[in-house]
C-alpha cells in the first residue's frame, strides 16, 4: 500500500473518532462457527484507533477516482437517508471522493435479496435483526472486530448488541430499538386509564362505534396471544433449525388464548381484524378508536390525529380473573455491511456514520424511529415523545426477535386467524389441539 492510502487510512480514523465524540419470517440457522466472510480482521480498519494499512483502498481505486457504494433503506426513509448519506460524503470530501446511491428496500426483504446474489446487493442494507443467522451462515455478512466492535457496545444498548451478535462475534451495527408494535388511540375516545387494559378499549371502541384494528392472521402480531400465555420461542435446538421453545404450562396457554377468544367475540362489532396499514387509515377516515400498530407507522398516526395521537404499551387482558400483561415480540433493525462490497472500509465507516448518535437522533425526531443508542434513548426528543418512550418501555414486555426459524411464522399466524373466527368459534379443547398442532407445525416445517 502507498502512503497516500496509508494517510487516508489514518486519517479518516481520526475524523471519524472526532465526529463520534462531537455527535455525543425467513429460513434461519444458528451455527457453531458461521460461515466465513470477508472480514475486518485481517487488518487495522478506519475506525481502529491505531490507523494502519488496510488491504481495501479507500480513495481513488474506483470508476475515475470516485469509490461508489450502494445503500438500502426503507421507503419512508429516504429523505433522511439520503440527506445523511450526502453529509457522509461532505464529512470525506478532504480524503477522497465517494458517491452514493441510495435505494429503496424494506428491511423485511433487503435479507433475501442480499441472500439471492449479494454480489448485486447494496454495499451497506438495513435488515430486521431475526434475519442475523442466515446472513451470517451464507457468509455474506462483514464481522466487526477491533475498535468498530468496541464503538457498538460501548453505544448501543445491550439488548441491541445481543441482537447483531452470534457466538460472541458482532455482525452488523444497531440502527434501532424500537422494531415492534404497541397500542396506538384515538384520545378522543380512548382514555389514557381505558388503554391500560384490552377491555377498557374494546369498550371504549365500542361506545364511540369505532374499531379496534389488528393484523391478527400475521404470526408477527398474533405471537402475543401464546407469548401471553407462558408459550415463548428460545431459539434452536441442537440442529441449530429446529424451533426451541422454554418450558410452559399448557392449561394456561389454552385460558389464555380462550380469553382472546371470547372477550374479541364479545366485541366482534368493533373489531376489524386487517393488515397493519388499516390502523392508520382508520385513523384517517375516522373509523377506528385504536389499534396495534408498529413504530415504523407512528408518524402517520400523528399526522392522521395530530394532538389526539395516544400511545401506550400494549394493555393487559384478563385471564381467569387475573390482568395478565399482553407480552409481544421485539426486535432490531441492524445496518450490515455486505462481505462482497469492494470497499469495505469505507462501507463499514458509512454505516458506522449512519448508525451513530448524531443519526439516530435525527430519525428519532423527523421518522420518530426509537434509537438503540444509549445517550439518544435518555435525550429529551425520546423523554418528551409519548410513541418513543412507550415502544422502550414495551421491550420491558416481549420475547426477543432473535433465533427464530422460518416455519415459526406460518403456523403462528394460522393460530392467531383461528382464535379471531368469529364464525367458527373453538372449545377449549380445540384449543389445546391448535397448540399442539401449531407447535408439531413449526417444528417440523
Amino acid at each position: 500500500m502507498n502512503k497516500t492510502k496509508r494517510f487516508c487510512a489514518i486519517a479518516l480514523a481520526a475524523m471519524m473518532a472526532a465526529s463520534a465524540l462531537a455527535a455525543c419470517g425467513p429460513e434461519q440457522t444458528t451455527p457453531t462457527t458461521p460461515a466465513t466472510p470477508t472480514s475486518s480482521d485481517t487488518t487495522s480498519q478506519p475506525g481502529d484507533s491505531t490507523g494502519g494499512e488496510v488491504e481495501d483502498p479507500l480513495y481513488g481505486e474506483g470508476a475515475n477516482g470516485t469509490i461508489n457504494l450502494k445503500v438500502w433503506g426503507p421507503d419512508a426513509a429516504q429523505e433522511v437517508l439520503k440527506s445523511q448519506c450526502a453529509e457522509f460524503i461532505e464529512n470525506m470530501k478532504p480524503y477522497g471522493t465517494i458517491e452514493i446511491e441510495v435505494v429503496p428496500m424494506g428491511e423485511d426483504v433487503a435479507a433475501t435479496q442480499t441472500l439471492t446474489d449479494a454480489s448485486a446487493a447494496a454495499d451497506v442494507f438495513g435488515f430486521a435483526c431475526d434475519n442475523l443467522d442466515r446472513l451470517v451462515t451464507a457468509g455474506v455478512l462483514t464481522e466487526l472486530v477491533g475498535a468498530d466492535k468496541d464503538y457498538v457496545t460501548e453505544n448501543n444498548s445491550a439488548s441491541s448488541v445481543d441482537a447483531a451478535t452470534i457466538n460472541d462475534q458482532l455482525w452488523a451495527f444497531p440502527e434501532t430499538g424500537d422494531n415492534s408494535y404497541i397500542l396506538v388511540y384515538n384520545k378522543d375516545y380512548v382514555s389514557a386509564d381505558q388503554a391500560k387494559t384490552l377491555e377498557g378499549v374494546l369498550e371504549a371502541c365500542k361506545a364511540s362505534n369505532k374499531k379496534f384494528v389488528m393484523d391478527a392472521g400475521n404470526g408477527f402480531y398474533s405471537c402475543m396471544f401464546m407469548f401471553t400465555g407462558g408459550l415463548k420461542i428460545d431459539g434452536f435446538m441442537e440442529d441449530g433449525v429446529t424451533q426451541k421453545f422454554t418450558d410452559y404450562d399448557e392449561a394456561t396457554v389454552v385460558k389464555t388464548l380462550a380469553a382472546f377468544q371470547d372477550l374479541f367475540t364479545q366485541y366482534k362489532d368493533n373489531i376489524l381484524f386487517g393488515e397493519v396499514t388499516k390502523v392508520v387509515d382508520g385513523f384517517k377516515s375516522d373509523s377506528a378508536a385504536a389499534g396495534i400498530d408498529g413504530s415504523w407507522n407512528f408518524s402517520g398516526a400523528k399526522e392522521a390525529l395530530g394532538d389526539k395521537a395516544g400511545f401506550a404499551v400494549l394493555p393487559t387482558i384478563n385471564v381467569d380473573g387475573t390482568d395478565e400483561q399482553i407480552i409481544n415480540m421485539f426486535g432490531y433493525k441492524l445496518l450490515g455491511v455486505n462481505s462482497s462490497t469492494k470497499y469495505p472500509s469505507t462501507s463499514i465507516e458509512l454505516a458506522k456514520y449512519l448508525s451513530g448518535e448524531k443519526c439516530q437522533q435525527e430519525r428519532a425526531e423527523k421518522l420518530n424511529w426509537g434509537p438503540s443508542n444509549k445517550a439518544v434513548a435518555e435525550s429529551d426528543v425520546v423523554k418528551n415523545d409519548e410513541a418513543l418512550s412507550a415502544i422502550l418501555a414495551q421491550s420491558e414486555f416481549s420475547v426477543a426477535q432473535k433465533g427464530i426459524a422460518s416455519s415459526f411464522w406460518s403456523p403462528a399466524g394460522t393460530l392467531g386467524s383461528k382464535i379471531t373466527d368469529f364464525d367458527n368459534p373453538l372449545s377449549e379443547d380445540d384449543i389445546k389441539k391448535l397448540v399442539k398442532q401449531t407447535i408439531a407445525n413449526i417444528k417440523d416445517e
